[in-house]
């Protein structure tokens, strides 16, 4: 199992995946920064929250969401954007379970708020389901990310997660 983790190859085909699911993030909230009230109404449409955290949750989801995309893509705590990540495509299905399961006609809300842009159906859970597997992956196998982490020794793996290890500190051990 140790080799399976240590393997390098790891780094690029991680690197593959946070550049294509930080886009993806970065796309995604765009629509919903833009227009707040639009992405109100989607999460409305779900509905699941009460009346009173639509708006909260229309105007900090997008946020996160382009906070995590941007760090993955800079590489940047990528295992935290990664797990966040991770947790948010555990809700939106989640989300997208409870609207599949009643019925609703209605857009994702992932990438436009028009029901003919975005619908969603038993493909749109697939394709969530894909990019919470590639959210696991970099969490679990992305140990040295090619990126800001590693430009700072940021490890990850040596220091437990937290903090910078300087190299002086590395060579100590």
């Amino acid at each position: 199992m140790r080799r399976l983790l240590d393997w390098r190859g790891h780094a690029w085909l991680c690197l593959g995946a946070r550049l294509y699911l930080g886009a993806v993030f970065l796309l995604a909230c765009w629509h919903k920064i833009v227009d707040p009230a639009g992405f109100a109404l989607d999460v409305a449409t779900y509905q699941l929250l009460p009346l009173s955290l639509v708006n909260l949750t229309a105007l900090v989801m997008p946020w996160t969401e382009l906070l995590a995309g941007a760090m993955l893509v800079l590489g940047f705590r990528t295992r935290a954007a990664a797990l966040l990540i991770a947790g948010m495509m555990l809700v939106f299905m989640a989300a997208l379970g409870w609207a599949l399961h009643f019925d609703l006609e209605m857009s994702c809300g992932c990438f436009a708020s028009s029901s003919e842009a975005d619908p969603i159906s038993g493909l749109t859970m697939l394709r969530d389901l894909g990019w919470f597997v590639l959210a696991l992956y970099v969490l679990v196998f992305d140990r040295q990310p090619i990126g800001v982490d590693r430009c700072q020794n940021r490890t990850p793996a040596a220091s437990g997660g937290v903090g910078v290890q300087s190299t002086k500190e590395q060579s100590d051990e």
